[in-house]
């Protein structure tokens, strides 16, 4: 028998339980995936685009030009096009398969560890996943009405100390959509700059946003933007993201990177596609998302025990409070998967408030959030009669 002592903490993720009725979430997520007829409101993707980005894709299958490696650092034009939707100056992109491995290259090559990262709770739960396995997670309670559902820089100063080396500002705020005022990123700019710290600012969200601001243009040189394709693109399967910094702090990133062979070509052409055509689209998809939200609030107004911690959402998704019910938010979403209605229970996005909201996104078309606003209060009543 081997005596190897395998390192515990340094791959411990956060454990979640599967589904009622499957042995694990990958066979859940699987199934979930193959039924035509699902209603898709658990993963805040975006189903409500036409065919130029898929034209593209298309175009590249069909040319085979899969065949060859793309360039490694990505083409030159998709990295211009991020600059250019960000508006941007002095920064570099570093493309990768998906946001999500942004985020992990980030916290591989800045975070030592003493270091500890600030996070809040609810939040992306990955992110202090990755922070734990380089240095420590620390999660900062934000769901209350006094701090808006978001981290503060009140808050901040209040649970930051000498070992703080990052804060994670993810804007709109996945999963309640609230968002950062102009005023509230300078601040944060200022404590960061006062103390050293790295804000990584992830904005994937960010085009849902009735209004937007960017960190990186008060805090240039300390700022980590992490882009995504997967929401207002709508390329969630494609995996393509980005990191946008400093050239210094890029080239540090870079040696954390194992994909140096490239980012999937396909989904390089899809986006440069959707880039280019960005503002042929984005105006109708927010439209329908702004009024898929209306409906949503105008069910939810008329059911008792049930409320939106924030409205209107920033982003392509929202909370829906549900313990004034006394409905337990994983047993809603069984209920409602059985009515073919994909949902997120809260424990995803909080351990500390988890049993509080379900979790729900809009961005699908507006008949299938209209069959959600019927069957959301026959839910909620059947399971109050428990």
């Amino acid at each position: 028998m081997s005596d190897i002592k395998h390192p515990e903490k340094k791959f411990k993720k956060t454990e979640r339980v599967p589904p009622e009725g499957y042995d694990s979430s990958n066979d859940f997520f699987e199934d979930v995936f193959m039924d035509k007829d699902m209603i898709w409101m658990g993963q805040n993707t975006n189903h409500l685009h036409g065919d130029i980005i898929a034209d593209a894709m298309a175009s590249c299958v069909k040319e085979k030009e899969y065949c060859k490696y793309p360039p490694p650092e990505g083409f030159s034009e998709l990295r211009q096009l991020i600059l250019k939707d960000l508006d941007f100056d002095n920064c570099e992109v570093l493309l990768t398969a998906g946001a999500t491995e942004s985020l992990y290259l980030c916290m591989q090559a800045l975070i030592e560890p003493e270091d500890n990262v600030i996070l809040s709770d609810p939040g992306y739960f990955i992110i202090g996943d990755f922070a734990n396995r380089f240095g420590n997670a620390r999660y900062v309670p934000i769901y209350n009405e006094e701090c808006g559902y978001k981290l503060t820089p009140k808050l901040l100063r209040e649970n930051m100390d000498e070992n703080t080396k990052m804060v994670i500002l993810i804007d709109p705020l996945n999963p309640l959509g609230s968002a950062y005022t102009e005023e509230e990123l300078k601040e944060f700019a200022e404590i960061a700059i006062e103390n050293d710290i790295y804000l990584l600012h992830d904005v994937t969200y960010k085009d849902f946003a009735r209004e937007h601001f960017l960190v990186e243009k008060y805090a240039p040189g300390q700022t980590l933007t992490i882009y995504s394709f997967s929401k207002i693109f709508g390329m969630a399967g494609l995996r393509i993201g980005s990191v946008v910094s400093s050239k210094e702090i890029i080239d540090v990133i870079k040696n954390a990177v194992v994909n140096d062979l490239g980012v999937n070509i396909i989904a390089q052409y899809g986006a440069i596609a959707g880039l280019k055509s960005k503002d042929e689209w984005e105006g109708e998809i927010r439209e329908i998302a702004f009024t898929n939200q209306k409906l949503i609030k105008e069910m939810v107004d008329e059911v008792d025990g049930v409320f939106l911690p924030v409205y209107p959402s920033d982003a392509n998704m929202m909370a829906v409070d549900v313990s004034g019910a006394g409905i337990n938010p994983k047993e809603l979403s069984n209920y409602l998967f059985k009515r073919g209605i994909f949902a997120r229970e809260g424990e995803y996005t909080s351990e500390l408030f988890g049993d509080r909201y379900l979790r729900i996104s809009f961005s699908i078309p507006t008949e299938e959030i209209k069959v959600f606003c019927e069957e959301f209060p026959k839910a909620i009543e059947a399971l109050r009669q428990k």
